[in-house]
């Protein structure tokens, strides 16, 4: 299979469709079964959907937003909006109406399209009130008790009423590389979110690139198990449109909770993944085995014993543990690669930092853990690692037709197809971001002998102490969350004497501690326990251990509750809302001083 250059994504699609046709696309659980769509199917059905908005009025250059969990719906209202011109507008179900309103206000769109009635409950108190946004499609009855400012119309209805052939919607097809195909919004680290113009060209970019990378473990035959949000860069480029760009099946989560179930159930070859999934699943199989110990538990710390050193002192194993080492990989490796579907070719990890030591943890058990870099601006993907020349402390090298450079204070910038068009009505943040041509990435990095990049910190997050050293905190949180007792943590000391930290105890081991200690379980009537902060800080105080003076964390709190999305203290994608929390436990840092 070669690697074609398309001159937009409706036309690769639909291009795809032709050449795969009767073979399944699209995989999704219904009644406990898993159902496929073939790409003639889902063809016609992008057909009948396009036909559909066009005749309530959408067009060219018009924002649609699509409000849904990841399912084959959502691949399809995709593809649809951008046959007919227009543009799409992800969110994240995680959303407040406060989130919706902002979108909404901030993109102007004309039209909506919803999954659930949950989803719906939420967004349409804030369409209600946006004069913009006229109709919407809905996939379940949002059973309103009275009507609103939005005119809604059933999914199947519209879909059943169309009589747009496909042969039609191909022939209007007028987009080229350089015209708007979505509006990504930032997931807001730092304040509220900007919505990032992606071109037709920026994907693709990224799909050309990306398919050279998979090119090495194989083109054909794949199949993309889709979990993370569909409303995120990373998943949207790399779990949607590269499956396409090499004619892959895609299987939809049930999610995170089935995700385990669904992984031995559709066997993936290929996952887009984030570091926080394997860090929780590491801290998993470690107490599993620690609980079962005896062979097994031996078996399985020689096998990651074995992996590590291979991987980091190749010439350290001795002939023994060579002659070893396959039966490691039978009575171990096997068996943990079976819960993974037992046919996966690589694990793309991004979105966030990856610790080395995860990397290598997993890669020991014969997983092909690759890291990648990139941010939303850029399509997403910048760098990614290849299962033949990995270097676990790096993210890989830059993919094909980009250029990348280091300024002179250690920033990342990056010029090519792959960078956005811009901010969304905010000149003045894009004028800040795009200078030259050159995307300026907020991120401080070098490039080594053999071209591989590495990530040392971000830009806006470094902390700067009293005396003018910097400190990378995204470093020592990642340290703090592997240990067993840790489930998540920020550190805090910009212009400080020392760094301060907050806690979040894992819950499983808090339960544990809890029970021998004769303690209530939960965590908001302990965090203020002596003898809880007494058991964390001996396990703070041995990372302490390892490290330099200026990355110490001197005293730490225990947060009353994990740090998640729902309460706007986690991103979609896993990541530390920094200023919410710096915000919300303003007094209680404060006090740590």
């Amino acid at each position: 299979m070669t690697i074609q250059k398309w001159p937009n994504l409706v036309e690769m699609f639909y291009d795809q469709a032709a050449r795969y046709a009767s073979k399944p696309l699209l995989w999704h659980k219904q009644d406990g079964k898993w159902q496929s769509q073939s790409w003639k199917e889902v063809a016609q059905k992008v057909a009948d959907l396009a036909g559909a908005m066009r005749s309530l009025g959408v067009g060219a250059g018009d924002r649609v937003v699509i409000v849904s969990e990841n399912r084959p719906e959502w691949f399809i209202a995709d593809m649809a909006i951008m046959a007919i011109g227009a543009i799409t507008v992800p969110t994240y179900t995680t959303y407040t109406s406060r989130d919706y309103s902002h979108i909404l206000e901030n993109s102007g769109a004309c039209l909506a399209l919803i999954s659930q009635k949950s989803l719906a409950a939420t967004f349409l108190k804030s369409a209600h009130l946006v004069p913009d946004l006229t109709d919407a499609i809905v996939i379940e009855d949002p059973e309103l008790e009275q009507t609103i400012n939005v005119k809604l119309h059933n999914w199947d209805d519209v879909m059943a009423d169309s009589t747009t052939s496909v042969e039609d919607v191909r022939a209007s097809v007028s987009a080229g590389r350089e015209d708007v195909a979505c509006l990504i919004y930032t997931s807001g680290t730092g304040g509220a979110p900007k919505g990032v113009m992606l071109h037709h060209g920026a994907i693709l970019h990224n799909c050309e690139g990306a398919a050279r990378v998979v090119e090495e473990i194989g083109l054909d035959n794949n199949v993309f198990l889709s979990f993370l949000p569909l409303s995120h860069a990373y998943e949207h480029s790399a779990g949607q449109f590269l499956p396409l760009s090499i004619g892959a099946e895609i299987y939809y989560a049930e999610g995170l909770e089935k995700l385990a179930s669904n992984m031995e159930e559709a066997s993936p070859t290929i996952m887009v993944v984030v570091p926080r999934l394997f860090e929780m699943l590491r801290t998993k199989l470690l107490r599993t085995i620690e609980k079962e110990g005896g062979l097994k538990a031996r078996l399985f710390d020689k096998t990651i014993d074995i992996g590590m050193r291979r991987q980091k002192e190749p010439g350290s194993l001795t002939w023994a543990e060579k002659l070893y080492d396959p039966l490691l990989t039978l009575l171990v490796r096997k068996k943990v690669q079976k819960r993974f579907g037992g046919k996966m070719r690589a694990l793309v990890s991004g979105g966030a930092p990856l610790s080395p030591d995860i990397g290598h943890f997993f890669v020991s058990l014969g997983l092909p853990l690759l890291q990648g870099y990139g941010q939303t601006e850029s399509g997403p993907l910048i760098a990614v690692n290849t299962p033949s020349c990995m270097k676990m402390e790096t993210v890989g090298k830059i993919i094909d037709n980009t250029s990348l450079k280091i300024a002179e204070d250690g920033e990342i910038l990056v010029r090519g197809e792959l960078v956005m068009k811009g901010y969304w009505r905010n000149e003045e943040e894009t004028g800040k971001t795009i200078i030259d041509g050159w995307l300026h990435t907020g991120d401080i990095g070098e490039v080594d002998d053999d071209n591989y990049l590495k990530i040392t910190d971000r830009k806006k997050d470094i902390i700067v102490n009293d005396k003018g050293d910097n400190v990378s905190p995204q470093r020592i949180e990642g340290l703090l969350s592997l240990e067993n007792e840790i489930a998540q943590a920020m550190v805090y000391g910009n212009q400080r004497p020392h760094l301060v930290g907050l806690i979040v105890p894992d819950g499983e081991w808090l339960r544990e501690w809890a029970n021998e200690n004769g303690k209530p379980c939960k965590l908001e009537e302990l965090a203020g326990d002596p003898d809880l902060h007494k058991a964390l800080s001996t396990v703070v105080q041995r990372l302490n251990g390892k490290l330099a003076n200026l990355e110490k964390v001197r005293r730490f709190a225990i947060a009353p509750e994990p740090f998640t999305v729902e309460n706007e203290q986690m991103t979609p994608t896993l990541k530390v809302r920094r200023h919410v929390l710096n915000s919300v436990y303003s007094d209680v840092i404060e006090g740590l001083y």
